[in-house]
C-alpha cells in the first residue's frame, strides 16, 4: 500500500495514472474519506512543507497540485448532489487563498454524505461570496486557508456569514488549523475543523470536536 510521501514524490514527478492507479488500489479497501484523510492530505502538506522550506519550486507545487485535482476529480462521487436535497453547503477559500485540494475534499466528503454542494473554489472576494451566500442560503459555509497569515481574513470571513439573516454555520479548517494556535477564532462562533475525522463525525452525529479545537456553533 503507497504511503503519503511516496504518493508526493509521484505527484511532484507528474505521475498522474501511476498516482490514480494507487489510489484506485487504496479505494478498493478503504473509504474516499479515509483516502483523503490518510493519504491525500498528508502527501499535499507534505508537499506544502517542502515548499515553504524551498526544498521544491513553485512549479513543482503547482505540478502536484494539479496532479491531486486530476486523481480527486477522478473519485469524487456527485451521485447525491444530483437528487435535489435539502441541506446545502458552500465551500471556499478567501481572497489571496489559491490552495483548494482541502476544499474539494470537503465538497466530496459533504456530498457523500448527502448535502447538496457548491463549490466556490479559492480566492474568492468577501462581496461576492456574502453575494452568493444570500442568494443561495446554505446551511452551511465551509471555509479554509493553507497558511497561518490568512487566519486574521478567515475570522473576517466568519463574522460576515454568521451576521447573515439565513444564520449558516461556519466551519473552519485546512492546513493553517493545523499548524496554529486557534484561539483568536474562539470568538466568532465559528467551528473549527481539525481534520476530515472530526468533520465526518459532525455530519453523522451533529457531535462537536472534543478536543481542543472545540467551538460552539
Amino acid at each position: 500500500m503507497i504511503q503519503p510521501i511516496q504518493l508526493a514524490d509521484l505527484f511532484l514527478e507528474g505521475e498522474d495514472m501511476e498516482a490514480l492507479r494507487h489510489i484506485r488500489f487504496f479505494l478498493d479497501q478503504h473509504s474516499r474519506k479515509e483516502l483523503f484523510d490518510h493519504l491525500l492530505a498528508p502527501a499535499m502538506y507534505h508537499i506544502g512543507s517542502l515548499w515553504e522550506n524551498n526544498e521544491i519550486t513553485v512549479a513543482d507545487e503547482h505540478l502536484a497540485t494539479a496532479i491531486c485535482d486530476f486523481v480527486v476529480s477522478a473519485v469524487d462521487n456527485r451521485e447525491m448532489a444530483e437528487k435535489g436535497l435539502e441541506r446545502k453547503v458552500m465551500v471556499l477559500g478567501p481572497e489571496g487563498e489559491d490552495h483548494y485540494i482541502g476544499l474539494k475534499m470537503v465538497s466530496s466528503l459533504f456530498r457523500d454524505h448527502g448535502w447538496s454542494v457548491k463549490y466556490m473554489g479559492p480566492n474568492l472576494p468577501l462581496p461576492h461570496a456574502l453575494e452568493a451566500a444570500e442568494k443561495w442560503q446554505p446551511d452551511v459555509v465551509a471555509l479554509s486557508a493553507a497558511l497561518v497569515y490568512r487566519l486574521p481574513v478567515l475570522k473576517t470571513y466568519a463574522q460576515a456569514f454568521l451576521a447573515l439573516p439565513s444564520k449558516p454555520a461556519v466551519l473552519i479548517g485546512g492546513r493553517a488549523v493545523n499548524v496554529s494556535n486557534v484561539n483568536s477564532l474562539r470568538s466568532t462562533g465559528a467551528m473549527v475543523i481539525q481534520d476530515l475525522s472530526q468533520l465526518e463525525l459532525w455530519l453523522k452525529t451533529g457531535e462537536k470536536p472534543r478536543n481542543d479545537y472545540d467551538i460552539s456553533i
